[in-house]
């Protein structure tokens, strides 16, 4: 009996599926041109010396090891961190109450509050900065009139020794990312079904300890995307400490406000033009956040108990 052998390799599916393989080419030629290229670019431009004019000479990793040796760098690391991990607490804490309260129809007019706590996130942050340094102002700041009220002096925020420039940056962070989070959560809660939330009440279990014995551990893959995509942006924080300082590249009085990504830009393009020792702290910001994200994931992953199950 004949046997008839089927054709295979990815030059003949390429061939059978060339349809197909055409409508999804535009994707692909767009992000190896504007997507893939920048980032093997950069990272070889990482080990140069470059100012994005003349010509470029090698360092190896001299870029990295100076980066590393620039108490700077380690002063904008330290900020950006203290920041990203304060700021994290009423981010998710405030992200998941407002959620549950919305979900549990506790008021009306859902979709109003949907609107209202999530309008930060997509007004410019520009704006958003201007507001709070009024807010934060020292001589005619509202947050020092209410303390005046009370009798406190003015509080130097943004000035001073510099210490405080963080207060302000962590309350602008948390304000504009927990409406962000309240969406994702409470899409996340509706997607709960109906009967478990039934079941609870019947079993006269009461609204915390539904929301710390059913909602939260439901709801953990979706708690984890939430961390990793607010430290990516605690990492991108540059716009709001830029203009808090006065459009300051050194973060104010004693690089206070200093971030990762003010250090960055610093260098280049806008600050300077060490395009090769920007690229190389780039992409240790990278391999911050990648640690970070695979770190948050190992920490939450369900492990096993080591007893079998009997069935």
């Amino acid at each position: 009996m004949n046997t008839v052998k089927k054709k295979t390799g990815f030059l003949y599916t390429l061939k059978k599926n060339k349809v197909a393989y055409a409508y999804i080419a535009p994707f692909y030629i767009l992000f190896a041109i504007f997507g893939l290229f920048p980032i093997v670019a950069g990272f070889g431009i990482s080990f140069f010396r470059w100012d994005g004019i003349s010509a470029m000479h090698f360092m190896g990793l001299d870029n990295y090891i100076n980066l590393f040796k620039d108490t700077l760098f380690w002063k904008a690391m330290g900020n950006t961190l203290f920041i990203g991990i304060i700021a994290h607490i009423p981010i998710l804490l405030g992200g998941l109450a407002l959620a549950y309260i919305l979900n549990s129809k506790l008021v009306k007019g859902e979709n109003i509050f949907k609107t209202i706590y999530f309008m930060p996130m997509v007004t410019s942050s520009v704006a958003i900065s201007i507001i709070f340094q009024n807010l934060f102002g020292n001589n005619y700041g509202i947050i020092n009139w209410f303390l005046g009220l009370f009798g406190q002096v003015p509080i130097n925020w943004l000035g001073g020794d510099g210490s405080l420039i963080k207060v302000a940056v962590i309350a602008m962070f948390a304000w504009k990312w927990v409406g962000w989070n309240m969406v994702i959560y409470l899409a996340g809660m509706q997607g709960i079904n109906a009967d478990i939330y039934e079941a609870a009440k019947i079993d006269g279990a009461s609204n915390s300890r539904v929301m710390f014995s059913i909602v939260i551990p439901l709801l953990k893959p979706i708690i984890i995307f939430t961390i990793i995509q607010s430290s990516i942006g605690m990492f991108n924080l540059f716009t709001e400490p830029f203009i808090l300082t006065n459009s300051s590249w050194t973060g104010g009085v004693n690089n206070g406000g200093l971030t990762l990504m003010m250090y960055l830009l610093n260098k280049a393009p806008q600050g300077g033009n060490s395009y090769g020792y920007a690229s190389a702290c780039a992409y240790v910001i990278t391999i911050i956040i990648v640690i970070i994200s695979v770190g948050v994931n190992q920490l939450t992953e369900d492990k096993p108990n080591g007893r079998r199950k009997h069935l």
